[in-house]
């Protein structure tokens, strides 16, 4: 329950929810809860369907009120920012401000990650490569090696970033290797897990498994051309065969950190 989007209780509540195997989630979710009627109403459906009640709500009365009838059903109440702002408050010595969503005001940064997914969404595929240096990332890759996802999840954090397959019948266009502003990650996977993906994505698609799209020795040599060719202009490369597609980006953010540090 937040009293804005509830992101980040989702968030932490999928990666507490990770630590622990063969569990059965049933997810009530509530975000935007701002008013004392709409918490009525959401604390009639915990009364019907009880459990854990994680929450964001900085309004102190509709706070008390919550915690006082979790408290009168039995239920645990949980307020994970807590132990933050606390300390937050304790270093800063000030209180925070009691401001549903202010995370996501439309400041700059706003209009900055907005600008991010508009031109990641425009350099898919290796698409409008001439405008490449306004990228902060390019990621080049075979077929199916998460680059799109990848790319929309940066765009998400504010890193422009185009794609680009590496297909051994069409070498990529010269202005890849002439890049200056963009970091260039190179992405990589095994071959069993790439022909796994390949052939679900066929069968999505009601097309025939039985290519060389998806045959052992043509997806190798793919692989070994692009591992040749990352090697070859020093980038960087991140095997995704066992990585999240938030881990990737993690990891490619620390990468773009430690650039512009260098």
């Amino acid at each position: 329950m937040s009293d804005s989007t509830g992101e980040t209780l989702e968030n932490i509540a999928k990666a507490a929810l990770a630590q622990y195997d063969d569990v059965e989630t049933v997810r009530h979710f509530w975000p935007m809860v701002r008013t004392e009627a709409h918490l009525e109403r959401i604390l009639q459906e915990i009364a019907q369907n009880p459990g854990l009640v994680v929450f964001t709500l900085v309004n102190p009365k509709t706070r008390r009120i919550l915690e006082q009838r979790c408290h009168t059903l039995g239920l645990p109440a949980v307020a994970p920012l807590d132990s933050v702002n606390d300390a937050l408050s304790d270093l800063l010595g000030q209180q925070a401000n009691a401001r549903p969503g202010r995370q996501h005001v439309l400041d700059a940064a706003y209009f900055a990650r907005v600008d991010a997914i508009q031109y990641t969404i425009a350099h898919d595929d290796g698409i409008a490569w001439e405008e490449w240096e306004e990228a902060d990332i390019v990621l080049a890759g075979v077929s199916r090696s998460s680059k799109t996802p990848t790319s929309i999840y940066l765009a998400n954090r504010g890193y422009k970033t185009a794609n680009i397959p590496v297909v051994i019948e069409s070498p990529p266009p010269k202005a890849l290797y002439s890049l200056v502003n963009p970091l260039v990650v190179g992405l990589t996977t095994s071959p069993d897990r790439l022909i796994q993906i390949r052939r679900n994505r066929l069968l999505t698609l009601n097309q025939q498994p039985d290519t060389a799209y998806v045959e052992q020795d043509a997806v190798a040599r793919e692989l070994q051309y692009a591992r040749r060719l990352f090697a070859d202009n020093g980038w960087p490369v991140i095997d995704v065969t066992r990585r999240s597609i938030e881990e990737t980006a993690a990891a490619i953010i620390a990468l773009v950190s430690e650039r512009r540090i260098a």
